[in-house]
C-alpha cells in the first residue's frame, strides 16, 4: 500500500475511532432489537439462530476478501462502504411485514443481516488496520492503542444493546431501526468531512491469493480466535436472552416490557464492563514490560482459566434442574467474570495480531484473522440455538466450557511456535 503523507496519527486515530463507534452502537441495537423482537413472535431458538447465521457467515466472506479490497482500494473507502452498508441494512429491515409467513420473514431478516454482517466487518478491519499504521512503536504504544480502540468499541456496543431494548419498548421495531438510519446517515457525513488525508490509498496489482497467510503464528491465534468467540456466543446469542425472559416475563405487555429492559440492560452492562477491561488489558497485564513470546503465554493461561468458568455454571445449571432464583444470581455472577476473563484473552489476541503481522500485509493478515473471528460467531450462533433447544442451560453453557476448550489447546500451539521463533 502506498501513502502520499501519513496523516497526523492522533486526529486520524480519532475520526477512525468515531467512525467505529458510530457503526457498533447501531450493531449492538439491532442485535438487540431483532432477538427480543422476534422471540416476542413466537420464534423457537434455532429460529432465532437463524437469523443471524447469514450476518456471521458473510462477516466471514467479508473479512477474508475486505483486505484484499481495502489494500486495493485503501483503508478510508472500505470504512465509508461500511458505514454505507449498514444503512441500507437498517433501510430494509424497516420493510419487514407482520403478515408474512414465518418462513419468509426469516428468509428476509437473514440476507438483511449479512447486509449487516458485511458493513461491520468491513468497518473492523478498517478500523484496526488502520491502528497499525498509525500507533506510535516505543512504549507498548500500539498493544494501548488496539486496546483502547477495542474496548472502547464494546463499550458502546454495550450501550447500544441498551438502546435496542430501550427503543423496542419506547417505540417498536419500525420506527427504532428507521431512526437509527437516520443517525447513522449524518455520522457518516460528518466522518467523510472531517477524515484526515493521508491514509492508505490501496494499490494495484494485489493478488487475492495473498490473503491466505503463510505465518504459522497468524494462523494459529485465527484457530485459537475460532474457539474463543464460539464460547462467548454460544450463550450469548440465544441462551441466556431466552433464559433470562423465560425467568422475567410474567407473560402480560408490561411484563415483557420490564424483561426487555432488565435484558437489554445485563446484556449492555456485561459489553459495557468488557469494552472497559480490554481498554485496561495493557496496564493489568504490565505489557509495556512484556516480551511478545510472554504476552503468548498469558494468553494461554488466560484462556484455561475462562474454560472452567462456563464448565462450574453448567453443573450448576444442571444440579438446580430447572430456574430458580439462586441459580440465576449465580449466572450473572458467572457470566460477568466470564466477561473480565474473556476481555482479557481478547485484548491480548487483537495485539498479537498486528505485532505478528508485518505492516505490507497488515489489511490482510487482519481480514484473514477477522475472518476466523466471524466463524467463531457462526459457530457460536448455531451452537447457541441448538445447544439450548436441546438441553436447556446446562447444555449451552457445557457446549461454551467444550469451545473454551478447545481454544486453550490451539493456543498452547502458538506458545510452542513463538518459542520455537525465540531459538
Amino acid at each position: 500500500m502506498t501513502t502520499a503523507t501519513r496523516p497526523d496519527g492522533l486526529s486520524a486515530y480519532i475520526a477512525v475511532t468515531a467512525a467505529y463507534w458510530a457503526f457498533m452502537l447501531s450493531d449492538g441495537a439491532l442485535r438487540m432489537l431483532v432477538t427480543l423482537h422476534f422471540h416476542t413472535l413466537g420464534f423457537s431458538p434455532i429460529q432465532l439462530a437463524y437469523l443471524f447465521v447469514l450476518y456471521e457467515f458473510m462477516g466471514m466472506v467479508t473479512n477474508l476478501s475486505a483486505g484484499w479490497i481495502a489494500q486495493r482500494f485503501g483503508l478510508t473507502t472500505t470504512l465509508y462502504v461500511g458505514l454505507g452498508v449498514q444503512i441500507l441494512a437498517l433501510l430494509l429491515l424497516a420493510q419487514l411485514d407482520p403478515s408474512w409467513t414465518v418462513a419468509l420473514s426469516v428468509t428476509f431478516v437473514m440476507i438483511v443481516q449479512g447486509l449487516s454482517g458485511v458493513a461491520k466487518d468491513l468497518s473492523k478491519m478498517s478500523s484496526k488496520s488502520a491502528v497499525k499504521l498509525l500507533a506510535p512503536t516505543e512504549g507498548g504504544g500500539l498493544f494501548r492503542w488496539v486496546a483502547v480502540l477495542t474496548g472502547s468499541k464494546n463499550a458502546v456496543k454495550g450501550v447500544g444493546f441498551l438502546l435496542g431494548a430501550a427503543l423496542l419498548a419506547l417505540f417498536g421495531f419500525v420506527s427504532s431501526v428507521l431512526a437509527m438510519a437516520a443517525v447513522l446517515a449524518v455520522i457518516l457525513v460528518a466522518v467523510m468531512v472531517f477524515m484526515p488525508s493521508g491514509l492508505p490509498r490501496g494499490k494495484k496489482g494485489v493478488k487475492f491469493k495473498e490473503v491466505f497467510s503463510k505465518d504459522r503464528n497468524v494462523n494459529l491465534l485465527s484457530l485459537a480466535r475460532v474457539f474463543l468467540f464460539a464460547a462467548r456466543d454460544v450463550w450469548f446469542v440465544v441462551g441466556i436472552p431466552i433464559y433470562f425472559y423465560s425467568v422475567l416475563s410474567d407473560g402480560t405487555e408490561a411484563g415483557n416490557r420490564a424483561a426487555f429492559f432488565t435484558i437489554g440492560t445485563f446484556m449492555a452492562l456485561w459489553i459495557i464492563a468488557y469494552g472497559a477491561v480490554q481498554a485496561s488489558a495493557p496496564k493489568l497485564l504490565k505489557a509495556r514490560d512484556k516480551t511478545d513470546a510472554e504476552i503468548v503465554r498469558l494468553a494461554v493461561l488466560w484462556v484455561g482459566t475462562l474454560a472452567l468458568i462456563p464448565a462450574a455454571l453448567a453443573l450448576a445449571a444442571w444440579i438446580a434442574g430447572q430456574p430458580a432464583m439462586w441459580l440465576t444470581v449465580t449466572v450473572v455472577v458467572g457470566l460477568l467474570i466470564f466477561g473480565f476473563v474473556f476481555a482479557v484473552n481478547s485484548s491480548v489476541h487483537s495485539y498479537l495480531i498486528l505485532a505478528f503481522t508485518r505492516s505490507e500485509r497488515v489489511t490482510m493478515d487482519v481480514g484473514f484473522y477477522y475472518m476466523s473471528n466471524a466463524a467463531g460467531r457462526l459457530l457460536g450462533t448455531l451452537l447457541s440455538g441448538v445447544s439450548y433447544q436441546m438441553g436447556g442451560l446446562p447444555a449451552c453453557l457445557g457446549t461454551a466450557a467444550a469451545m473454551a476448550a478447545l481454544s486453550w489447546l490451539a493456543a498452547r500451539q502458538l506458545h510452542a511456535a513463538q518459542e520455537e521463533v525465540e531459538i
